[in-house]
């Protein structure tokens, strides 16, 4: 793990990082110097490490509940350099879905696509953020939305280090099997008028879900429109399950 910036704000400190191939940011509460929980976050599709919405939570977990988060780009995101077969694909799905072909299965098969390599990579990133003074080896979280929910469902499958999890926006298509194997606490969200991923496949994937402990959150409003209360949820959460 390389460090190539440290900027601080609102009391936040920011390190930006590579990891081989992969870029990323760890915050961490101002002055850290012992072990801690840790949050992994998985950006949406189309967003990046620091997108609005991992920023404002990554913030907000650190301050408030002392916690350390890292996040990283995915695969031709962000900092990444694009992917021939993936835009590729893309653009083959968008003139299936002009032709009159379903979004969510397409979606699905690219999800499952990406997470062969992002699964690994992230259990590589949290290897290398535990061995850091000022995060260690405490419980890790993981939170992600969207893509980040389609690769986080296998993720959070294979790695035991995780103790809870919110998920949301995703369907059953591509994380079904992956879903059964999980039993740690999760954080379902669902967007009752979600456009892109149909209501019936959030309920399955949820449905799927092996944990003895999980909570479906559903909300009126499309697949962006998630309301600003759940972020005070998702605090409430972690700090029962992590702190």
């Amino acid at each position: 793990m390389r460090f190539i910036s440290e900027t601080s704000s609102g009391g936040v400190p920011e390190q930006l990082f590579t990891l081989g191939d992969i870029p990323g940011v760890l915050w961490t509460p101002e002055g850290a110097v012992a072990t801690r929980p840790l949050v992994l976050m998985g950006h949406g599709g189309g967003q990046h490490k620091k997108a609005p919405d991992v920023l404002a939570r990554a913030r907000r977990f650190v301050t408030e509940c002392g916690f350390a988060v890292v996040a990283v780009d995915v695969p031709a995101h962000g900092d990444r350099p694009k992917i021939e077969d993936y835009d590729r694909i893309a653009t083959e799905n968008q003139a299936r879905v002009e032709a009159g072909e379903e979004l969510a299965p397409l979606i699905a098969g690219f999800q499952a696509l990406v997470a062969r390599q992002t699964v690994p990579e992230w259990r590589a990133v949290l290897d290398a953020v535990q061995q850091l003074a000022h995060v260690g080896v405490g419980p890790v979280g993981y939170w992600g939305v969207s893509l980040g929910c389609g690769l986080g469902v296998p993720f959070v499958a294979a790695e035991p280090r995780v103790r809870a999890a919110v998920l949301g926006l995703g369907g059953a298509l591509a994380s079904a099997e992956a879903a059964a194997r999980i039993t740690v606490p999760v954080e379902f969200l669902v967007q009752w008028d979600d456009e892109r991923v149909p209501r019936v496949q959030s309920l399955a994937l949820f449905d799927a879900l092996a944990s003895a402990e999980k909570t479906l959150h559903a909300n009126p409003g499309k697949h962006g429109e998630i309301p600003a209360f759940e972020l005070e949820s998702t605090l409430r959460f972690f700090a029962r399950h992590l702190g």
